[in-house]
């Protein structure tokens, strides 16, 4: 009995490493890494140039520059995620 037994959970266990989802960087993931990445950079150059409008090492031209560019950035993420949530929605509202 014991050895159908060790030999019944040997084949689970290879059966289940088999099935197991193996994780996979699609192109998707890459570009979403990419976008979430050049995001931050540009509000931390962002927030760098306020700093230094604050301080006086900046004009203030380049600040409204900063201030203009960081909104539209936040605005099309914002976009982005929207659409996200909505095409999520849709899904769920799909028959199975």
């Amino acid at each position: 009995m014991d050895v159908k037994t060790s030999f019944v959970s040997q084949a689970y266990a290879n059966a289940r490493s088999a099935a197991a989802p193996q994780p996979k960087t699609g192109a998707a993931e890459e570009g979403f890494a990419k976008l979430a990445g050049n995001f931050m950079g540009a509000l931390q150059e962002h927030e760098a140039v306020a700093r230094a409008a604050m301080t006086g090492g900046a004009d203030p031209h380049a600040l409204v520059q900063a201030l203009a560019s960081s909104q539209m950035a936040v605005e099309t993420v914002a976009t982005v995620r929207d659409r996200v949530v909505e095409a999520y929605q849709e899904i769920l509202r799909m028959p199975v």
